[in-house]
This record gives structure tokens, C-alpha cells and sequence, in this order.
């Protein structure tokens, strides 16, 4: 305020042109006088500040505010390239050769307009992301009350955002009692034991932001608002001194994700169950098989005795036992593999399931996640649009120190592999089902063999992956008529034998060959192992003979396998050299006949 200006006189107006704040002397609608330093803020000489009137240079606003028909903080000045200076301005009436003017005292302050400006920006700026995020969020001040309300939240909670907005009892919409939510606990100091037996234990420190907590809360049904289950994460918001003025709260329905995990623990006990019982009937099957063993031990010894006194009839009875024994063990081993199949079978059905919306799950995050990078993107190209250099500057400081390429680029890897984990693990419980073929009928089916020669690679994966690396050398195969769980039962033997016979210091090779001639296709599985002598290969598809340690083996592999080949029609055959390796040849034709063969023995 400029005084002692009563009556003003020309010779005052060098007064006014030594005073450090710009000064405009207004007749009406008319400058008579403008001091330099208003000259120099708005780039106009007093010349042609008088050639203009007020209401030209400075619009209605100046005009309404001298006449005292207004009141404002800040006048705004327009100015040659298009913009507003902004100025803060008092009037003092004076006389003036007997007239009355107005000496206006015009402060600058389009600095802190604008930055008044960009805060409001900001502000608005905010509310609508929070406004457009898909995620329940909402917003208290530092008495409790609610000042945003997305979208979201009133979708979750079906409650109107109008209904909350000012109101200190966000809780209600939860099913909480008033100052009950987590964004209430955190804008005070937190008793964390205290709040973690509120939250029954579900409760952790967030570990992105100091203060901020994260816990799972179960909402009970209440209006028309079903029952479900929350995750939510509360955050304590701070002025720039550090001060607490309010906290933000995120709400994110996990009923879906909580009714999955209880089914997996469900199917997790349903296996255990599953495989109690399959042991404890192995158990008993156990107990009966070696009682029938002492059983019939004793019947041979007794046997013995009778065959010793009837010379004549003891090389019927000796071929006559061979026979009886050979049938028990296979019916024995039959069983029990047909027991182990359906045991498998039934847990990878069982893994299937959880496998399978976790597979689905991981394809809705993946778009989830791209759609999220989109939105990062396309805040980091608006970035050199934000006006505040400090905090544009602190923007990028921020994207450097997260090194925000590396994140999205290896975000990306770490969901292709996750995504080929759970693939492999499908394709493992996939081939499991396929060895064991439990859903399948006795009856001969059209199969094509490499499909069960895979599925077998990847069930005795375990046995081979530490001894031998697996060379594939397929050719192209026809369907094959056969019985195509018994033709893994050799596929098995072959290869863990295979796996067996390589030396221990040594990694080794196991090749699986196949081809087709002939209306007969032919598959062969060698080693370079330890290989066998002609002593031993001529017994070793006699039943019970092995050359494995006590424990070890039953001598029944090579056996059943003889049957099962004889039982298609085919032959197997073996070459080996002592130290370089043996080979297995098995061949089959591609058609059965309609006749099946009577069981044979290997001589």
C-alpha cells in the first residue's frame, strides 16, 4: 500500500517509479501512469499502457475489481505471447487535479499461481487415477474421513461413493465397526502384535513403503453383499515435513483365489488319504503273498518227498511246478503293477485339476501384466509433459534406480518360465496317465508306439538322467495293433536294465532306435554298459535268474517281457559283447491275427 499520496501531484509519480513493486495509477478505464517495474513484469512501456484502456490490457476482471464490484486473490494480466501474469493487487483512492483516481499496488505472483496450478493438476490428476483403477481403492484424510471412493470400491462393497465421501466411517461398508479398518491403524503409531492378533495372524508389513501394512480380512455377509474374502493394503500418507495426513487403501476380492486353495489342500489330503489306503493294501497283499510263498514252500518240500519216491512221474512234476510257480509270480506282478497304475492315474487326475486353473490363471496374469506395462509406458512418455521439473526430475531419478527396462524385460522371462514349468508338469502327469493306461479297455488297440516309448522315457526319467544321456534315432511307425500298457511294462524293463548296466564312473549312452519292414516294425534300446557273457545271456529270460545283488531285482523283468512280446506275435532278441554294451531287438508285427497264440516259455 502506497500512502501519504493525498493530493497526488505529477512530481509524485518519480516517487512511485523508485518503489520496488509495480504500480498502476487508473483513471476509470484509463492508465495514467505505470511505474517501471510494472512495465518491465508485463513488457509494455507506459506510452503503450496509455494508448490502451484498462479494460483492453487487462480485461473485465481489472475493471470489476477497481469499481469494487469484486473481490479476488490474484488478477491475471495477459500478456503479448499469449500468456497470464498474475498479480496481487490493492487499491488506494487518491485525488488527482481534482478528480478521483485509484493507485493500485500490484504484487507479482504468478509464480506461486502456477505452481498453485499444477498442484490442482496434480490433485486432479490423481483423483482420476485412482478414480480409473481397476483396483478398490479409496482414500481417508487425517480425521478418518473418506475423500475418495473409485469405482471399484463401490463395485465390491455396493455402496455409491456419494454415500461415503466426507463420512468417518468407512468401515461400515465392511462390515467394521467405525476407525476399525487398517488405513485407520496406520496413520497412528501400531502396536504390531497387537494388530496381528486382530487380524487373527493374516496380517505383515508391506515391504514396498515404511508403515504400510498388508492383510487378509474375511468380510461376513451383510446387506445384499455376499460373504468373501479380502486382501488389502494400507498405506500412511505424508506432507512434505513427513507428517501424517491421511492413508490410502486398497481392496482386492481373493475369494476365487481363496476357494482354490482350499480345494488343492482338499485334493492334497484326498492323495494322502488315497495313498494310505493303497499301502496298507499293499501291506496286505504283502502279508498273503509271503504266507502263500511259506505255503508253498512247504508244499514243495512235501512235493519233494513224493517226487523222490515216484521216479517215473518227477520230470512231469518238476515242468509242472516251473509252470505253476512262473504263472503265480506273473499273476502276483500283474497285480501289483495294475494296483501302482491306478494309484498313479489317480493322482495325476487328481494334480490335474489345480494344475489346470493355475495354468488358466497364469495366462489371465500374463495379460494382466502386459496390460500394466502398457500403462507404465505410457506414463513414461507423458512424463516430459509434466511441468514440474523437480518432480519430473525425481520421476526419472526413480525409473533409473528400479532400472525399469531390466524389470519389464525380465518380468516377461520370469513369467515364460514359470509358464514352461507348470507346461512340464503337465506333460509329466500326462504321461503317467498315458503309461499306466488305466482308462484303457483290455481289449488290442491302435496306438502309435512312440508316443508310449515317450511317455515310458519320461516315467523312468529319474532312474536314467544321473547314469545316461537318451539319443532318439525314430523313424516313421504305423499304428500298431497291440495291448499297449504291457508294451510299456517291456519299454520299462528294457531301459532301467539299460540304465543298470552302465558303469558307475562313467556317464553312458542309451539309444532307442526304431523302424518298420515288412508289415513288422522293430525297436531296439542299447547301452554301452558292462555288456554280458554267452553264460549269461543264455538264461537271462529264464524266470528268477538275475545277475543284480540280493534285493536288487527279482529275475521276473526279462521273463514277463518274453511272454508279453510272445503274446503279440513278435520275438525279441538280445546281441552283447562283455564291456562295450548290449542290444535288445524287439519286433512286432503291425496287425494282429485273429488268433492268440498259447502262452510259450523262452528256452
Amino acid at each position: 500500500m502506497i500512502k501519504n499520496l493525498e493530493p497526488l501531484h505529477w512530481q509524485s509519480f518519480l516517487l512511485l517509479d523508485l518503489v520496488d513493486v509495480g504500480i498502476l495509477v487508473i483513471d476509470a478505464e484509463s492508465v495514467l501512469f505505470a511505474n517501471t517495474k510494472f512495465s518491465r513484469i508485463v513488457g509494455m512501456n507506459l506510452r503503450e499502457l496509455q494508448a490502451r484502456s484498462l479494460r483492453e490490457l487487462g480485461g473485465d476482471a481489472w475493471i470489476d475489481f477497481t469499481l469494487g464490484q469484486s473481490w479476488a486473490d490474484a488478477l491475471p494480466w495477459p500478456m503479448k505471447d499469449g500468456s497470464d501474469r498474475w498479480f496481487e493487487v490493492s487499491m488506494q483512492p487518491t485525488d488527482f487535479e481534482g478528480r478521483t483516481v485509484q493507485i493500485a499496488t500490484c504484487t507479482d505472483v504468478t509464480s506461486r499461481m502456477r505452481a498453485e496450478g499444477a498442484e490442482a493438476s496434480m490433485l486432479q490428476l490423481l483423483t482420476e487415477i485412482i478414480e480409473g483403477y481397476p483396483v478398490g481403492t479409496f482414500v481417508l484424510d487425517k480425521d478418518h474421513c473418506v475423500t475418495h471412493w473409485n469405482r471399484a470400491c463401490e463395485v465390491i462393497t455396493g455402496i455409491p461413493a456419494n454415500h461415503l465421501i466426507g463420512s468417518d466411517d468407512a468401515g461400515s461398508a465392511l462390515g467394521a465397526g467405525k476407525g476399525q479398518l487398517l488405513a485407520d491403524w496406520v496413520m497412528n503409531p501400531v502396536d504390531e502384535d497387537g494388530l496381528r492378533q486382530k487380524f487373527n495372524g493374516r496380517l505383515w508389513k508391506s515391504p514396498a513403503t515404511d508403515g504400510a501394512f498388508e492383510a487378509e480380512l474375511y468380510v461376513a455377509e451383510h446387506g445384499n453383499i455376499p460373504a468373501r474374502w479380502m486382501h488389502v493394503a494400507a498405506t500412511p500418507l505424508r506432507d512434505a515435513g513427513g507428517e501424517i495426513i491421511g492413508a490410502i487403501e486398497t481392496l482386492i476380492d481373493i475369494t476365487d483365489r481363496k476357494a482354490a486353495e482350499k480345494e488343492l489342500r482338499n485334493a492334497r489330503e484326498a492323495a494322502e488319504q488315497l495313498v494310505t489306503e493303497r499301502t496298507r493294501e499293499l501291506r496286505e497283499a504283502k502279508t498273503a503273498l509271503e504266507f502263500d510263498i511259506t505255503r508253498r514252500k512247504q508244499i514243495e518240500g512235501e512235493m519233494q518227498q513224493h517226487l523222490m519216491e515216484v521216479t517215473a512221474l518227477n520230470a512231469q512234476l518238476h515242468e509242472t511246478q516251473d509252470r505253476l510257480v512262473q504263472s503265480q509270480q506273473q499273476l502276483v506282478q500283474n497285480e501289483k503293477l495294475a494296483s501302482i497304475g491306478q494309484l498313479a492315474a489317480g493322482v495325476a487326475h487328481e494334480i490335474n485339476n489345480p494344475i489346470g486353473y493355475v495354468f488358466s490363471n497364469f495366462g489371465s496374469l500374463q495379460t494382466y501384466l502386459a496390460d500394466l506395462l502398457r500403462l507404465i509406458d505410457a506414463y513414461v512418455q507423458a512424463e516430459p509433459d509434466i511441468c514440474n521439473d523437480s518432480l519430473r526430475a525425481e520421476l526419472a531419478t526413480l525409473r533409473q534406480s528400479i532400472d525399469l527396462d531390466y524389470l519389464k524385460t525380465d518380468l516377461l522371462d520370469l513369467m515364460r518360465e514359470s509358464r514352461e514349468g507348470i507346461e512340464r508338469v503337465r506333460k509329466i502327469v500326462q504321461d503317467l496317465k498315458d503309461f499306466s493306461h488305466v482308462d484303457a479297455s483290455a481289449d488290442w488297440q491302435w496306438v502309435d508306439l512312440h508316443r508310449g516309448l515317450e511317455s515310458t522315457l519320461n516315467v523312468v526319467n529319474n532312474e536314467i538322467k544321473y547314469k545316461a544321456d537318451v539319443v532318439r534315432e525314430f523313424s516313421v511307425l504305423p499304428q500298431i495293433q497291440c495291448l499297449p500298457s504291457q508294451l510299456n511294462q517291456v519299454f520299462m524293463n528294457l531301459l532301467v536294465n539299460a540304465a543298470h548296466a552302465i558303469k558307475p564312473e562313467a556317464r553312458g549312452t542309451i539309444r532307442v532306435r526304431t523302424g518298420a519292414e515288412n508289415e513288422h516294425v522293430w525297436i531296439e534300446i542299447s547301452d554301452n554298459g558292462c555288456g554280458m557273457s554267452p553264460e549269461v545271456m543264455s538264461r537271462i529270460f529264464d524266470p528268477f535268474f538275475t545277475t543284480k545283488p540280493v534285493g536288487k531285482g527279482t529275475g521276473l523283468g526279462l521273463s514277463l517281457s518274453y511272454g508279453i512280446v510272445h503274446k503279440h506275435h513278435g520275438k525279441i532278441e538280445v546281441c552283447s559283447t562283455p564291456g562295450e554294451g548290449t542290444t535288445f531287438r524287439i519286433t512286432l508285427p503291425v496287425c494282429q491275427p485273429e488268433t492268440a497264440p498259447e502262452e510259450a516259455s523262452p528256452s
